[in-house]
């Protein structure tokens, strides 16, 4: 984790945005939305630095437990989130953690605290590991209250793309959108810099890249025709790569709606010849029901490869061909 700090030109004189590469080429942001089972969210004043973490007793435990999830490739993710004059409170830390229910679901559960930084690692190590030492935190845990939290990474030093088109988006989302349902953070990295501006939206999980102000107000709103939103749909964290696919597809045609209603997806068949994350090929199965059991069904599809096209990972490097992929069939079958 690393601070934003605005890049100068002088600072990209040899570089190009991994970003600008991408949203040239056409390259569509679906299905790079990072499943997760749990995400824990800190918030932890800037410099996010490995220097500043290895240097502090506390944040270090945090940094250990970061790289101990990311070698035993568990399904937790890890995200700092800078202070706010408006919802920070001093001398605390707030402390969010997003767990996936029991599956169908459509958003993610969420417990909340606020904690002295002495308590970071300690809680950090109970929601992600140690669930018996969670009943030492009752007093911290704060009412539950239906919020949505915005996410935008402007992560400057782990790929300038993201404090330079990530701060904008942020600062216009804070200003004209953040209300008392919804909160606004500046965020650590979670994949996916060349789709900068990148913001994750929970409860629901919803990933979103290559954003432009003028989108902002269907994206918040919710209250304008969905399909021009598509091109900007990374996925839904609560399904795989290739089930994110078929989720859009889905969702461009059900509406709005389609957000509360519970999901579950299944890989029913792949290609069987590339590594999973790169197949040809799947054949999937995306079951659904609203809330109130009134709406129940499923829809089976087909992904295909259709094409390469080149991107840049990381600002600066050399291109690289990714496949792309078209829905080539949806039909509700339930």
């Amino acid at each position: 984790m690393t601070s934003i700090e605005i890049t100068t030109p002088d600072d990209i004189a040899d570089c190009r945005y991994c970003s600008v590469v991408s949203r040239a080429n056409g390259e569509d942001p679906i299905g790079t939305a990072n499943p997760f089972d749990t995400l824990l969210v800190m918030e932890i004043s800037q410099p996010w630095t490995e220097e500043r973490l290895l240097a502090n007793p506390v944040l270090k435990q945090i940094h250990d437990l970061f790289h101990e999830i990311h070698d035993q490739q568990l399904p937790v993710a890890i995200m700092a989130i800078a202070p706010d004059r408006a919802y920070s409170v001093p001398n605390r830390h707030r402390v969010m953690c997003y767990q996936r229910p029991s599956q169908p679901f459509a958003e993610f559960n969420r417990q909340e605290f606020l904690v002295s930084e002495h308590q970071l690692a300690e809680l950090a190590f109970g929601l992600v590991q140690n669930p018996d030492h969670l009943p030492a935190f009752a007093a911290d845990r704060q009412p539950w209250s239906p919020l949505r939290d915005i996410m935008v990474c402007t992560h400057g030093n782990v790929d300038i793309a993201c404090a330079r088109f990530g701060s904008p988006i942020y600062e216009r989302l804070r200003k004209q959108y953040a209300s008392d349902r919804l909160r606004v953070w500046r965020c650590s990295h979670f994949g996916g810099h060349q789709f900068a501006p990148t913001l994750m939206d929970l409860p629901t999980g919803h990933v979103w890249g290559h954003l432009e102000p003028e989108i902002l107000d269907v994206l918040v709103h919710r209250d304008q025709d969905v399909t021009g939103l598509r091109q900007f749909y990374r996925g839904w964290v609560g399904l795989t790569r290739f089930e994110q696919m078929v989720e859009r597809e889905i969702w461009m045609q059900e509406g709005w709606p389609w957000l509360n209603y519970a999901k579950s997806g299944q890989v029913l068949a792949q290609d069987p010849d590339n590594e999973a994350e790169n197949a040809d090929w799947a054949e999937l199965r995306l079951e659904f029901a609203a809330p109130d059991g009134t709406v129940t069904g499923a829809y089976e599809a087909r992904v295909e490869a259709c094409g390469t096209v080149e991107t840049v990972w990381n600002s600066g490097e050399d291109p690289i061909a990714v496949k792309q992929y078209r829905v080539s069939r949806c039909d509700r079958v339930a």
